[in-house]
């Protein structure tokens, strides 16, 4: 998974599936979701994204990873 931030066209890209193909996409009030052919979301991106959170929205994000031990 990759988290980009384009601040100089205000969007943010959360990639899950590197070098898949995207084959549609659609778009819901400025939320951009790529699909792959089996129909896999391979990327959400959101337009616009610094009206829609923080100065710097990658503050917001937790990538702290959870282990169970069981």
């Amino acid at each position: 998974m990759k988290i980009e931030y384009d601040a100089a066209h205000d969007l943010l890209n959360i990639e899950f599936l590197a070098k898949i193909p995207i084959d549609d996409s659609v778009e819901m009030d400025g939320v951009v979701i790529d699909y792959a052919k089996d129909k896999r979301i391979v990327a959400i991106e959101v337009l616009d994204a610094s009206k829609r959170t923080t100065r710097k929205p990658l503050d917001l994000t937790n990538l702290a990873i959870v282990k169970s031990s069981r």
